[in-house]
């Protein structure tokens, strides 16, 4: 049976009362609320058109609503991007910025995450105008410019403590992808090695590269070690790079995304941060590990 959710962002919470009643009135269903004022979910919605009712009763309100399937709702697997997923920012646009380079590179990086550019090129486009730049520069931009995204410590402590795999697979950088797959909780990190000639990047990085075929393939690899189903399988992105991951998992994910990304996932986070994955599976504020 379905399962309605609605969630806000925690931080800018507009999931009151009065519009998740006005909601169960249109769609019918019980209410289960799983953090007053963030979460909540209705259970079996009468309406063969809950979400799309859903959505439309929400408006303009910082309301994700997204319709899930009760059964199988805790998933086994988490499978992560990381630049401008579960960190706020983009690396290699943070690295550019060090050589005055960021406007240029960030346009190369966001016609890429459209989908507008081919993922490869893009990457050795960008790569190779950071040539020259110092181990030491980079770790201070590691350091000092990279920030975690809100929530995703939660998501991660809180799927492993109730037994799942996590895995941070990321079209940028081992650099940081090991750093804060670490920081954050990951059993893995698969990442793109940027290539050093002594202390100074030479412009390049190991081939092959970490690509969106990578990042699906990790997924398969991943449910057969594990011995589960696609189903089990949670994948989250921003970019186009992610969209066969998460058009295979269980419950695919588009958070904060482009929007050709956002339109081509079944489920969509505009609002909410990283624990509204919790919330889809169904998890309530209770059950979170910090």
């Amino acid at each position: 049976m379905p399962v309605l959710v609605l969630v806000a962002n925690p931080a800018d919470p507009e999931l009151d009362a009065a519009l998740a009643a006005s909601v169960v009135q249109q769609t019918g269903g019980e209410l289960n609320w799983l953090s007053h004022g963030i979460a909540c979910e209705i259970l079996e919605p009468k309406d063969e058109h809950a979400l799309e009712t859903a959505r439309e009763i929400v408006g303009e309100r910082r309301v994700d609503a997204n319709l899930v399937p009760s059964e199988g709702r805790r998933k086994r697997l988490l499978i992560a991007d990381m630049d401008s997923t579960m960190i706020e920012q983009e690396c290699v646009d943070e690295l550019a910025a060090a050589l005055d380079l960021k406007d240029k590179v960030a346009d190369i990086t966001d016609r890429a995450m459209r989908g507008e550019l081919d993922f490869a090129e893009a990457l050795d486009t960008r790569v190779a105008l950071l040539k020259g730049l110092e181990r030491s520069v980079i770790e201070e931009i590691r350091r000092e410019a990279i920030t975690l995204a809100p929530g995703g410590r939660a998501l991660v402590q809180t799927m492993k403590a109730y037994g799942a795999y996590t895995s941070l697979v990321s079209g940028g950088f081992t650099f940081f992808a090991d750093y804060f797959a670490k920081r954050i909780g990951f059993d893995e990190a698969v990442a793109n090695v940027l290539e050093f000639e002594g202390e100074r990047l030479t412009g390049t990085v190991q081939k092959p590269i970490v690509d969106k075929n990578t990042k699906k393939a990790r997924l398969e690899q991943l449910v057969d070690e594990k011995g589960l189903d696609l189903n089990d399988a949670i994948a989250v992105g921003d970019g186009a790079n992610d969209l066969d991951m998460i058009g295979i998992a269980g419950f695919g994910v588009a958070l904060h995304a482009k929007p050709t990304v956002a339109a081509a996932a079944d489920i969509r986070i505009d609002h909410g941060d990283l624990t509204a994955l919790l919330y889809l599976q169904g998890y309530a504020e209770d059950d979170f590990v910090r």
